[in-house]
């Protein structure tokens, strides 16, 4: 009797294991967050999206930003000198599910812009890959992917991707359209790849 039990149990767990072994890692979560006042980060994060899938969110204030670009430029100035959040009105109430978070956003006043930092800041993002994408009016990106890794302590940080957009102080809006925009989707497919975001 003890023979057979002893058989049965071994029977069942080599089942167990060559089931282990035929069955497919579980596939990650992702989230793609993005900021956008002229649509060229929003362009971007709709092309990761096409790539990954998931979770395509666009981060929204409870009071928006003026409509006048002097004003908001002065707004920001201020909230940066005082280190002020402004409250988002997008909320994450799942955000543990996710493994992977994408994190888009334009280069303002060669700094990462405040709402960012209320998402970075507001959510625990320990143990995550943490991805940024940029797009900026062709000065580069500043502190930005610095202060995301600073305000990330504890999660990983991958390779990020910054790209030429529009200029608003120059009454340039969205640039990435057209023949630019599918330079760019190639640029991000191997940006992807490189990360082992994209296989």
């Amino acid at each position: 009797m003890r023979r057979l039990v002893f058989s049965f149990v071994l029977l069942v767990l080599g089942a167990l294991v060559a089931d282990a072994a035929t069955s497919e890692p579980k596939p990650e979560k992702v989230l793609i967050v993005y900021l956008s006042r002229t649509n060229n980060t929003k362009v971007l994060a709709e092309i990761i999206h096409s790539y990954v899938g998931g979770d395509l969110i666009p981060l929204e204030l409870q009071e928006p930003y003026p409509e006048n670009y002097g004003q908001i430029v002065q707004q920001v100035a201020r909230e940066n000198e005082t280190g002020f959040l402004p409250p988002l009105k997008t909320e994450f109430r799942d955000i543990a599910k996710f493994d992977v978070i994408f994190v888009g956003f334009p280069t303002w006043g060669m700094r990462l812009p405040p709402p960012i930092k209320s998402f970075l800041k507001w959510y625990d993002l320990s143990g995550k890959r943490v991805v940024p994408f940029n797009s900026n009016g062709g000065y580069g990106l500043g502190t930005s992917f610095q202060t995301v890794r600073e305000l990330c302590p504890d999660s990983q940080i991958l390779e990020g991707y910054s790209v030429k957009g529009g200029s608003e102080r120059d009454g340039v809006f969205l640039a990435l359209q057209g023949e630019r925009a599918e330079q760019v989707r190639e640029e991000i497919k191997r940006w992807l790849q490189r990360s082992a975001l994209l296989h």
